[in-house]
C-alpha cells in the first residue's frame, strides 16, 4: 500500500535502535527525508549511514539527550520544520513506588514524559502555521495495563496518553493530528533484558525466556518493531486523516502482565 509520504520530512526520536530505528526504517522505505535523533551518536551515525544507502533517502542524525530542555529546543531549531514527528525516546524502569527513587522517577520521566511534551511544544506552532503536521507519540500499552511493579511506567504512559487525546482533540482544528500508538511486549534489546530477568527469577534459567512468552501471552509471542512501525507510519499518513487525539493498542490482545514467580 502506498502511503503517500515520499518527500515528506519525518523527525524520529530514540531512532538509533529498536522501535524507533524500525520506524526509521519504514518511513526511508515509503521515501520520507528522515532526521533521527538519540542520545548514542555512534550508533545513530551508522544508522543514518545503513538508510541512505539501503533507501537513497536524505538522512539526517542529531546527537543529542532529550532529557535536557536546552538540546530539545536545539533539535527543534535544527528541524524547523517536519511533516511527521516521531516522539520515542525514553525508557522507564521497572519497579514499585519503594524501589524506584524519586531521583530516578524524574530522570525517567525528563526524557520520555517532559521530553515528549516540550518537543511537541517547540514545534506544533510551526506546524499550526503551515496548517499541517502528524505528531505521533509511542507510549506503550501501560497506560492501560496498570502493574504496581512498573508505577512509573504506568503513570508516565497514562499521563501521555491524556496529553496526545487532550492536544490532539484542539489541534486537528489548526490542520494538525495528534496521535499514539501503545505497544505491549515487543521484542526489543530492553525488553530482551526483561524476559531474561523474569526467566531467571522464575525459573532459576534465564535461558527459558521462550517459555515466559508461550505461557503468558495468548498468541504465544512478542511484537515485532517492524509490526509497531507500519502503524506509526499508516497514522503518520494521510489514510488516516480523520484520526487525532486517539490512541492504538498493539498487543494482539494481551490482558495482563507477564509474570514474574511461578503460581502468579
Amino acid at each position: 500500500m502506498d502511503l503517500n509520504l515520499k518527500g515528506r520530512t519525518a523527525l524520529v526520536t530514540g531512532a538509533s535502535m529498536g522501535i524507533g530505528l524500525a520506524v526509521a526504517r519504514v518511513l526511508a522505505a515509503e521515501g520520507c527525508k528522515l532526521h533521527l535523533a538519540a542520545r548514542n551518536p555512534e550508533r545513530l551515525a551508522a544508522a543514518a549511514t545503513d538508510l541512505e544507502r539501503e533507501f537513497g533517502v536524505t538522512v539526517t542524525p542529531h546527537p543529542c539527550d532529550l532529557s535536557q530542555t536546552e538540546q530539545v529546543l536545539a533539535l527543534a531549531l535544527a528541524v524547523p520544520e517536519p511533516d511527521i514527528l516521531v516522539n520515542n525516546a525514553g525508557g522507564i524502569p521497572r519497579g514499585t513506588l519503594q524501589a524506584v527513587d524519586g531521583a530516578t522517577w524524574r530522570r525517567a520521566w525528563d526524557l520520555k514524559v517532559f521530553g515528549y511534551i516540550d518537543l511537541t511544544r517547540a514545534l506544533i506552532a510551526g506546524m499550526y502555521e503551515r496548517r499541517r503536521g502528524v505528531i505521533v507519540n509511542v507510549i506503550g500499552a501501560a497506560a492501560e495495563r496498570l502493574d504496581p511493579n512498573y508505577i512509573a511506567g504506568c503513570t508516565g504512559n497514562a499521563a501521555l496518553n491524556a496529553f496526545t487525546q487532550c492536544l490532539g482533540s484542539e489541534s486537528i482544528a489548526h490542520g494538525v493530528r495528534v496521535v499514539a500508538v501503545n505497544p505491549g511486549p515487543v521484542m526489543t534489546e530492553r525488553f530482551m533484558q526483561g524476559l531474561h530477568w523474569r526467566a531467571q527469577t522464575r525459573f532459576g534459567d534465564s535461558s527459558r525466556w521462550q517459555e515466559i512468552l508461550t505461557r503468558d501471552i495468548p498468541i504465544g509471542r512478542a511484537g515485532t518493531p517492524e509490526e509497531v512501525a507500519h502503524a506509526v507510519a499508516f497514522l503518520a499518513s494521510d489514510l488516516a486523516a480523520y484520526i487525532s487525539g486517539e490512541g492504538l493498542r498493539i498487543d494482539a490482545g494481551f490482558s495482563g502482565n507477564l509474570k514474574v514467580k511461578a503460581g502468579e
